[in-house]
């Protein structure tokens, strides 16, 4: 598949506010392993190629196993996740797929019992801006270079 366009060249200065917000919220979520995890599965449902390579690294530099990374869009079916990545999981799911979820009460009671008040709203603006992220990659045909050794 072959870029469409560069979009920091083409718009400078227009993603600024994304790039901050990104690092704010690299700052202010408590455990950066779990915000890979939430970062990568938002984008294996949007089919996003270039996060998906960018959050599977980020997450194997973070300690992240294979076999968690591998078994990550079945994360229901196995029982090598916490109950709080199973919480933030879900909700990244129903969020991510707002529109088909409405994002329904028991996903919101399940991560209400796991992350405080802010916690919740620091992961949702994670969600949204992975999602925001994930849109420019895939609209504008950002794709991963082969990588010659792993």
């Amino acid at each position: 598949m072959n870029p469409r366009l560069n979009y920091y060249q083409a718009s400078p200065g227009t993603l600024d506010g994304l790039i901050a917000l990104s690092g704010q919220l690299a700052k202010s979520f408590v455990d950066p392993k779990l915000k890979a995890l939430v970062d990568l599965r938002v984008s294996q449902i949007n089919g996003c190629s270039y996060c998906i390579d960018m959050h599977s690294t980020e997450a194997r530099k973070l300690g992240e196993t294979t076999q968690r990374l591998d078994c990550l869009s079945v994360w229901r079916e196995v029982a090598f996740y916490s109950d709080r990545e199973r919480a933030a999981l879900a909700w990244a799911e129903a969020v991510t797929l707002v529109a088909q979820t409405r994002v329904p009460d028991d996903v919101y009671a399940l991560v209400k019992a796991h992350f405080t008040d802010a916690e919740l709203v620091v992961l949702t603006m994670v969600i949204g801006v992975m999602n925001t992220w994930n849109r420019m990659a895939i609209s504008f045909r950002n794709v991963p270079a082969a990588r010659t050794a792993s």
